[in-house]
């Protein structure tokens, strides 16, 4: 039994005296690993927009990481850009100027030993940030105005629009990286407004904010909906109980105090053909054209409850029932349909059914939609309504209200 445990005790030990040997063998070797790596050879130095990028030939070592190359930019901040072993080249930007910087290259293995670097300097071309200040342009929309620019270096920009009409100076920050990009931006009167536009880039560097031009935004006003009428042919049966379809425009918004406005349209699967069948279309003839920036609809508020008179204490927006997402269409001949946009009320309710005081007032006031594009003029208008809130069985929906340009000769 002896001899068994000494045995035993040997070939613990001898395994230990292995795996000691090996992890000093290995320390041993990661301690031995401190020679850098080679410097990379500088071919060309390419000057961009607020910037540069330098083409280099890498060194032949194996365990070369990374290029990394630190400077300062233009906001005196000291910054650190990397480039993988697989690239020759390296961008740098963050300059306001086009003053020659310098520049410090280094390399990097994978023990993380630093060359020695090497400088460079580069002098950038003009900042992308005054390409774009040069191309904004500004254009008279409904309610608004269209702004536009162009950004080649397809950089992220802060474009800072400012606008007065001579009482009061606002202001918009828009924001992009798109080589070309548009915004409206609405609820402005048809006075006279000040532009001015300052552009900024993530760096924080800016332009001077420069005057452009005075715009008068295009008058918009509320589509009258007297002249209105379903096109019954082609629209879903919104006739159930009290629910009329044409209660969608006849300016009557309903409220949960009461049943005495309820202005709304119940489209029930009974009537019509047994079932819910997406989208679900409500087509009007406006019997006039029309131009259409913008909308807004309403949900249904009231909601039958057993005692208290019937009086809903509690408003039904946001469920099962009422509408939640549509399309909208517009056609000169209820033939050829134009889609002016996809839109969704969404779904504001909490696990345990709660909706926040702020959306519960959104949906008194309505739910305001704005159309990418101002439309062109027509006649005919499609609300194909998408999705409700998980009824299968009823659809809700209170009014919709219109605007733009009305009886457009």
């Amino acid at each position: 039994m002896k001899k068994i445990k000494i045995n035993n005790s040997i070939r613990v030990v001898t395994l230990l005296l292995l795996v000691i040997s090996l992890l000093l063998q290995s320390c041993k070797k990661n301690e031995l690993d401190t020679i850098p790596p080679g410097e990379i050879s500088v071919k060309s130095i390419e000057p961009t927009h607020g910037g540069a990028i330098i083409h280099y030939d890498l060194p032949g070592d194996d365990d070369l990481l990374y290029v990394k190359a630190e400077y300062i930019n233009s906001q005196g901040n000291t910054v650190f850009k990397a480039s993988s072993r697989f690239a020759n080249a390296i961008e740098v930007d963050g300059f306001n100027d086009t003053l020659a910087h310098p520049i410090r290259l280094y390399t990097l293995d994978r023990s993380n030993n630093a060359s020695e670097g090497i400088s460079v300097e580069v002098s950038p071309a003009i900042s992308f940030i005054y390409v774009v200040q040069e191309t904004i342009q500004i254009q008279p929309d409904l309610g608004g105005v269209l702004v536009n620019w162009e950004n080649p270096a397809e950089k992220t920009v802060f474009v800072y629009l400012f606008y007065s009409d001579g009482q009061e100076e606002r202001s918009r920050i828009l924001s992009s990286n798109k080589s070309t990009d548009a915004f409206i931006v609405r609820g402005l009167d048809s006075v006279d407004y000040e532009f001015s536009t300052l552009v900024e880039d993530f760096n924080g560097n800016k332009t001077e904010k420069l005057f452009l031009q005075t715009v008068k935004p295009l008058f918009e006003e509320k589509i009258n909906k007297s002249t209105w009428t379903l096109v019954q042919n082609l629209s879903i049966d919104g006739n159930a109980w009290e629910g009329v379809t044409e209660n969608f425009w006849d300016d009557v918004v309903d409220t949960h105090q009461n049943p005495d406005d309820n202005s709304y349209f119940i489209i029930n699967r009974d009537n019509n053909g047994g079932i819910l069948n997406y989208p679900l279309d409500i087509v009007i003839d406006l019997n006039k054209s029309i131009i259409l920036n913008r909308l807004t609809v309403w949900q249904r508020a009231y909601w039958y409850v057993a005692g208290n008179n019937w009086i809903s204490e509690i408003p039904y927006y946001y469920q099962n029932e009422n509408m939640r997402s549509f399309d909208l269409w517009a056609s000169n001949d209820m033939q050829e349909w134009l889609l002016l946009g996809e839109f969704d009320i969404g779904d504001p309710r909490d696990n345990d059914g709660n909706i926040p005081p702020d959306k519960i007032k959104e949906a008194i006031d309505g739910h305001e939609f704005e159309l990418d594009d101002t439309s062109e003029p027509f006649r005919y208008l499609k609300f194909a309504i998408t999705s409700s809130y998980g009824s299968e069985t009823n659809v809700y929906g209170s009014e919709i209200t219109l605007f733009g340009l009305d009886n457009v000769q």
